[in-house]
């Protein structure tokens, strides 16, 4: 066997994922398959053991009871043991969803009734006090496993079981019948519906996403032709598993090509681990990208001034290396390199972005660095992402050109060539489950119609991607913008977290600007600014001046129509929790406009402030009041990028 180029497995003969993964098993079963970091080690499972794990688990929830046609779920960090259990509902022709760690009740309580879960794979204490605390408002679920029994010993819910013991039960059944299992897996049909995926609920309940097994695979055929993982290139899963990206490239990429999948000890540990394993490729959310550039700019509020004006330079020089088309060798060696190995990137032959815009600025800076940044874009419904920028012809405006099973079309398109984005894969979705009416809706003859728009640009076929049209806006001007262009922006700053740009129908853009607490809160250190909270840092007049450089710098670069003309700081920060964020944090444009119209009146208005007098409930149940008063900063009409004093006009 060569490890020096791509291997792919023949999806056409082995078309679930159970049938892959035996398949692995059988031609390679020593090689590594997955890690697992605990307690500081390195854990390592072969194809053999996946495989074996998986066997068990199936025979186990065969022995309960469980049929094809059921679901499984899993809710908790990204585990092999989540995957395994995936699979392993699969090889008895059921389904699976996942389900975000961090939701609330009441979200589970939706997904679980929708989808008539079964038997439910729940990580840790945690995640199994959310299930019983739901008691008989999930009467489908039979089983709930658990694999930490830390915590949950004491309980005495007939439902419980450990995971272990659930493996036994497995080990049993096929000790009684060997060949059982093998034939499972081998009833099962490429046309199989395999996961039930959910869709990100921008503007409603999330809906369910019916994937099937043998479609699913060749469409990661298909994207692994675009861009070819080995055998012994290394992945970190660390974007929630629910999401139908980590699917592609945990699962169905692992399964197809065999690269070795890495889960990081926690999310606190993610930067560590990722160093620890170099991985070769990497995929990443943009607010993650976002989040790493405002890390290195906060640790470098820290260092010497010597270093703080080297890195000021090599990013300097590096950028304007990057604008030429050229890298500069002093920039790489005594900044870049460093950096890239300092922040896990050392080793990465391929880096991509997806789920929403990464803004420019982002963008250049990670290319400036030498990452091989690239953007993807894609839909739950049609098996993730099925475009794709080619190693050697990126660039930050576009997503790319489309996979070779990928069909792209632009309905009503203005006369900028502006339309709607209309899309047919190989790996398109069969449906929405037991949503007939959402499904026509989407899907017209075969096409799905996504909802953004875009339009194909005529010189190389890339396609750019503008917005959601039901975000696109219009000021009462007629001067049209994307929010989202705008709000990426802003986010290049690392001390902006969450914005969310207003104007639609209005006069004049304004932002509801959220800050970044823990750059903020160390910045305010350094400054000698005193604060309690949230709450009360972002009501500083300090931290208003700084962001308000922050917000004229970046209309600097931007039409005067199109620039923000006045701000607040919101007095929280925007939560899934509270609804005003999807779990993969995309706004929730709608429930911010209802949450927040007083304060948003405000800005259109010629008060100054806006009194705020709430009163905010956390996870846990505790309730906090919040009394105070949010300043309107009103930049002028050019946005204050003429005025070079630095003074706010309000107060």
């Amino acid at each position: 066997m060569s490890l020096s180029k791509p291997e792919f497995c023949d999806v056409s003969r082995y078309d679930t994922f159970p049938k892959v993964l035996a398949y692995n098993a059988a031609n390679w079963p020593g090689e590594v398959a997955m890690r697992e970091k605990d307690y500081g080690i390195w854990i390592e499972y072969t194809w053999s053991d996946y495989n074996t794990a998986v066997k068990q688990i199936a025979m186990g929830l065969r022995e309960l009871g469980f049929q094809r046609g059921q679901v499984v779920g899993m809710i908790g960090d990204n585990r092999p043991e989540w995957i395994q259990f995936e699979i392993a509902g699969q090889a008895l022709g059921g389904m699976s969803i996942g389900i975000y760690r961090d939701c609330m009740a009441d979200e589970a309580d939706y997904l679980i009734n929708y989808a008539e879960l079964t038997m439910i794979m729940a990580e840790d204490e945690e995640q199994v006090d959310k299930l019983l605390e739901l008691g008989d408002r999930i009467p489908s679920v039979q089983k709930i496993f658990y694999d930490d029994p830390r915590g949950i010993e004491k309980y005495d819910d007939p439902r419980l079981m450990k995971l272990s013991d659930l493996k036994a039960l497995g080990d049993k059944r096929i000790a009684a019948s060997p060949d059982e299992y093998d034939q499972e897996v081998a009833l099962g049909k490429a046309e199989d519906v395999a996961i039930l995926c959910t869709t990100s609920g921008t503007t409603s309940r999330p809906k369910l996403a019916m994937l099937q097994g043998g479609p699913f695979l060749k469409h990661c055929v298909a994207y692994l032709t675009r861009d070819p993982k080995l055998p012994t290139d290394n992945y970190c899963a660390v974007l929630p598993l629910p999401w139908i990206m980590e699917q592609v490239y945990a699962i169905g990429h692992s399964l197809v090509c065999r690269n070795i999948v890495n889960f990081v000890e926690e999310n606190d540990t993610m930067m560590a681990d990722m160093r620890e394993i170099a991985p070769n490729f990497v995929l990443l959310a943009p607010r993650t990208w976002e989040a790493l550039v405002a890390d290195v700019r906060t640790r470098m509020m820290d260092a010497s001034d010597f270093k703080q004006k080297l890195f000021n330079w090599g990013v300097e020089r590096g950028m304007k290396a990057f604008a030429e088309g050229r890298r500069d060798w002093l920039a790489d060696f005594l900044l870049f390199n460093p950096l890239r190995d300092r922040l896990g990137l050392g080793q990465v032959t391929s880096a991509a972005t997806g789920g929403a815009a990464l803004g420019p600025e982002t963008f250049k800076f990670f290319l400036a660095m030498g990452v091989p940044l690239r953007q993807l874009y894609g839909q739950t419904e049609l098996a993730g992402a099925y475009t794709l920028h080619e190693p050697d012809d990126v660039d930050f405006d576009t997503v790319g050109l489309p996979f070779d099973n990928t069909e792209i079309r632009i309905d009503n398109p203005d006369p900028e060539g502006v339309g709607e984005i209309v899309t047919r894969t190989g790996g398109m979705f069969l449906g929405f489950y037991k949503n007939q009416e959402a499904t026509d809706a989407d899907v017209k003859d075969g096409w799905m119609h996504t909802g953004d728009a875009g339009y194909i640009r005529p010189k190389d076929g890339h396609l750019v991607v503008i917005d959601r049209i039901a975000d696109l806006a219009e000021t009462n001007h007629g001067i049209r913008f994307s929010p989202q262009f705008i709000e990426n922006k802003l986010k290049f700053s690392p001390f902006i977290g969450e914005t969310v740009i207003l104007g639609n129908k209005r006069d004049y853009l304004t932002a509801i600007l959220c800050i970044r607490f823990d750059i903020v809160a160390k910045w305010a250190e350094q400054n000698a600014v005193s604060f309690t909270n949230y709450t009360n840092l972002s009501a500083r007049p300090e931290v208003y001046d700084m962001i308000e450089q922050e917000v004229r710098q970046v209309n600097a670069t931007l039409p005067e129509a199109q620039r923000v003309r006045k701000f607040l700081l919101l007095y929280k920060e925007l939560d899934a929790d509270d609804g005003e964020l999807t779990r993969t944090r995309k706004v929730r444009r709608s429930v911010v406009n209802e949450r927040y119209a007083d304060i948003i009146d405000t800005l259109y208005s010629d008060r100054k402030s806006v009194h705020v007098d709430t009163e905010i409930t956390f996870q846990d149940g505790a309730k906090s009041r919040i009394v105070t008063d949010l300043v309107v900063v009103d930049l002028g009409q050019d946005g204050g990028v003429a005025d070079e004093s630095g003074m706010r006009k309000s107060a």
